[in-house]
């Protein structure tokens, strides 16, 4: 029997009677149903957000971290069977599964930390200046299906800790460990701090809308971004958005191609090439170029695509159809194109899963569709480059903005060139590092507003002047 999972409203585990299947990736099987919930119980969760946030704005500090803790204790204590269902629904191997919910439960405890402290911006005889943060209210918060559990924490959290009350939709894909999770915290945060419901894609629209939501957080395509800036305009909701990237990897000529090799592999690859900050286009120096780029494939064909609760998988299933048949277009085109492939393009879509084989393209031009794109799954293009100058100039001809990351044996000269990427985050001999005390969020088209740190905290507060003035005081 395929098990239902209910909704967290106002501190209550409920559902509808209307049940959405959500698929295995791997085996293409119903592992189980969560309600489809539309505008009459999105209401009651606002409604709920709402009348929650009158107290929970002003219940003390350490209060609202003791339950951001137990959120934090409540992920780790059962991650066992969390990273397991993760795994079931999202199709990662189940070692990156238990690296998102062992994240989800550290990036709890952090952030929990956090403060925002009030600043004394004058203080004299004439007038005290006070500049204090409060929260926003009611917070709409859309998860998307690549790291769902991580992506609701990041949500769920800073929004607690600034004295707000959430609304969480999980991605219809993978809803089932955030619900999970719902129920293992329903009785640990006071009723209607936050509430979790899920429903098909439609439900976003009539969440960005809703004239009771004060705040709009949402992880996905920029597609999708720009419909929502324009909804929430309507009533000028606050909004952060973290969206897609085309991430660009520069490797200089000092790199050593056995020691980064690896690396760059899974910094493409990892979650099957899923993850907004994956390097989605790889530029070598020529000098290296043929050595690395064969040893990156020499390392590709020791890795195993599969079914992530398998022994030994090291990349699982694209999460869903519709990406699925996105990444075979994409490599459809490039083989149209006549493009050299070091490795993959031979998929077979008539087999059981969402599975690609491991894609990596030797050298194709700039404008190609796999290169000019998102790819989003386990696609790496690897291009050649000669000049600094000119490896720079293509990383930032892009619409995007999200991350990168330089590769070489000289960490200055790598900042250096790191200065002059028109990205957010660049990492240096490293990749998709995010620490919960730093700022995260894109430049360009890869949204605005940041996530992480007191700068994500900051997002979901208005700041407010009170001033005292203290000369001419009539009695």
């Amino acid at each position: 029997m395929v098990t239902q999972y209910k909704n967290l409203i106002n501190g209550k585990l409920v559902d509808n009677g209307e049940w959405l299947d959500v698929i295995n990736p791997a085996t293409e099987q119903v592992i189980g149903q969560v309600p489809a919930c539309g505008a009459s119980e999105l209401d009651s969760a606002v409604a709920a957000a709402r009348a929650a946030f009158k107290t929970w704005k002003n219940t003390p500090i350490d209060e609202r971290r003791a339950a951001i803790m137990a959120i934090s204790g409540a992920i780790k204590e059962n991650a066992d069977e969390l990273f397991r269902l993760l795994t079931a629904e999202q199709g990662k191997p189940h070692a990156q599964a238990k690296g998102e919910i062992f994240g989800a439960a550290g990036i709890s405890a952090a952030q929990s930390t956090l403060d925002l402290e009030e600043e004394i911006i004058q203080d004299d005889e004439t007038r005290l200046h006070r500049h204090r943060r409060v929260p926003v209210g009611v917070v709409g918060g859309i998860v998307p299906w690549n790291f769902p559990v991580m992506m609701a924490i990041q949500k769920i959290v800073p929004a607690m800790l600034s004295g707000c009350t959430i609304v969480l939709k999980p991605s219809p894909y993978t809803p089932l460990t955030t619900l999970r999770i719902a129920e293992l915290i329903a009785d640990k945060v006071p009723a209607g701090v936050v509430n979790i419901i899920t429903g098909e894609d439609s439900l976003g629209p009539l969440i960005t809308q809703h004239p009771d939501i004060d705040k709009i957080t949402f992880t996905g395509s920029t597609a999708t971004g720009k419909k929502i800036m324009e909804g929430a305009s309507a009533d000028l909701k606050r909004i952060t958005l973290e969206l897609g990237g085309n991430d660009a990897s520069i490797v200089l000529p000092d790199a050593d191609p056995k020691k980064v090799a690896e690396q760059l592999f899974w910094s493409s690859f990892q979650n099957a090439g899923q993850v907004c900050i994956a390097a989605k286009r790889v530029y070598i120096h020529e000098d290296i170029y043929d050595e690395l780029s064969q040893a990156i494939a020499d390392f590709a064909k020791t890795v195993t695509v599969g079914d992530g609760s398998e022994q030994g998988t090291g990349v699982g299933p694209i999460q869903n159809k519709k990406q699925y048949e996105r990444v075979l277009e994409l490599i459809e085109d490039a083989k149209d194109n006549g493009y050299k492939f070091l490795t993959g393009g031979d998929q077979d879509p008539s087999g059981t899963g969402y599975f690609v084989p491991l894609t990596i393209l030797d050298n194709p031009p700039e404008d190609a569709r796999i290169v000019a794109e998102e790819q989003f799954g386990p696609v790496m293009p690897l291009m050649k480059f000669s000049t600094e100058e000119e490896v720079i100039a293509r990383a930032n001809a892009s619409e995007y903005g999200l991350a990168g990351a330089v590769w070489t044996g000289d960490t200055e000269k790598g900042v250096a060139i790191a200065e002059q990427l028109e990205t957010g985050t660049v990492w240096i001999n490293e990749f998709m590092h995010l620490s919960p005390f730093a700022p995260f969020g894109g430049h360009k088209q890869s949204g605005f507003g940041a996530e992480y740190g007191k700068e994500g905290l900051k997002e979901f507060t208005y700041p407010q002047v009170i001033t005292v003035k203290r000369d001419n005081i009539v009695a």
